[in-house]
């Protein structure tokens, strides 16, 4: 697999909401929220869809990372975004094991990405429900 994707029917404000909630329940902190949809029609493009860019990160997961390879520090923090798509809400990200393992071989890294995936993927379902 590569991404996790799931779909929720909340709407998208409530989805945003829920997800900002379950994320700091495993517990990881929102360092920031891109809003791609409002961007891209501030700046005169006609974007109709919603998207919004979580970064989050688990300080002890991340120092983790970074003590074996300085360089991941271009693949932190981790996304998860909240968008539409045809008319349905949507949570997704593209998974930490697999994008680590385009990076490294390293399997204390590996080990990682793993349980950082595993608690996001349980914040992403729990947001979706």
């Amino acid at each position: 697999m590569m991404y996790c994707v799931m779909t929720t029917e909340k709407t998208f404000e409530q989805a945003c909401e829920a997800l900002s909630i379950t994320v700091t329940s495993i517990p990881f902190g929102v360092l920031h929220i891109h809003d791609l949809g409002a961007t891209l029609r501030s700046k005169g493009f006609d974007f109709a869809e919603e998207c919004r860019v979580f970064e989050v990160c688990g300080p002890g997961d991340a120092s983790r990372v970074l003590a074996a390879d300085m360089r991941l520090n271009m693949a932190l923090p981790c996304r998860i975004s909240v968008f539409t798509e045809q008319g349905q809400v949507k949570i997704g990200m593209i998974e930490p094991v697999y994008l680590l393992s385009c990076l490294t071989d390293d399997a204390a890294i590996q080990t990682v990405a793993a349980e950082v995936q595993a608690k996001l993927t349980r914040a992403i379902e729990q947001a979706a429900q």
